[in-house]
């Protein structure tokens, strides 16, 4: 996978559409496990502050290495 877009370089619709692939849903709840990472909520949701640029892609995939 590649680096997630630089804050300073890239677009919020650049920011989403990485997040977006970075954690597709593939409807098998089971399999994937992205729901229980997020606390049940959408990747873009997640990682909003990242999507509207107010924080690195790092500092909030760290919240959820946490357990925020």
């Amino acid at each position: 996978m590649d680096l997630a877009p630089d804050l300073l370089t890239s677009t919020s619709d650049e920011r989403r559409n990485y997040i977006k692939n970075r954690f597709p849903c593939i409807a098998d709840c089971d399999m994937c496990g992205l729901c229980s990472v997020f606390h049940g909520k959408d990747p873009e949701i997640a990682y909003a502050a990242y999507i509207q640029g107010k924080r690195t892609f790092d500092e909030v995939s760290s919240d959820y290495k946490k357990g925020v």
